[in-house]
């Protein structure tokens, strides 16, 4: 009988990434959790329950003196302008989203009878323990008009927005 351990992707290196992702604070949501939090869509990257939720409770509007709400057609819009940034080559659909996680996104609101442009942001940078982290595994993806289906092993999302992707491997070279 061979005595020699079973080296598994599953269980040589995504089993122990999740256990100590998960150790650091990270929450998991099972396959079908991370599909349903993007209303079942696998042509969508976004978890857009995770994000609206996210948007609504970190994101306010300082109007003489008082803090407002955004609408929710501007949560709604806000998503949207990240969910759906149209691909223009990779350099500049990158920058897009880069400026749109860094700076944010300026949205008009009417207040008080008064509409005017206000900023808001996808991410806490300054105060990150105020963002949710959530860890996924098996990330199924259709590409653009569902040709191809993407699976990385295991995928990380800040405040329901995927930022990293890790694809992982066994040890040996068989």
């Amino acid at each position: 009988m061979d005595s020699t351990p079973l080296f598994t992707e599953e269980t040589s290196s995504k089993l122990p990434a999740l256990q100590l992702l998960i150790g650091l604070g990270w929450h998991y949501l099972t396959p079908a959790e991370a599909l349903a939090q993007r209303g079942g869509r696998r042509g969508r990257a976004v978890l857009d329950g995770v994000l609206a939720e996210w948007l609504r409770g970190h994101n306010t509007i300082a109007y003489r003196g008082e803090e407002l709400r955004f609408s929710e057609a501007n949560i709604h819009a806000a998503i949207e302008a990240l969910a759906g940034v149209p691909y223009d080559g990779l350099v500049r659909t990158n920058e897009v989203v880069y400026d749109l996680l860094c700076l944010g996104k300026s949205l008009p609101q009417a207040v008080r009878g008064d509409t005017r442009s206000f900023s808001l942001r996808y991410i806490d940078w300054e105060h990150p323990e105020n963002n949710v982290y959530h860890v996924t595994e098996e990330f199924a993806v259709e590409r653009r008009g569902g040709q191809e289906v993407l699976v990385p092993d295991i995928v990380l999302f800040v405040n329901g927005i995927p930022l990293v992707v890790i694809e992982c491997k066994r040890p040996t070279d068989d």
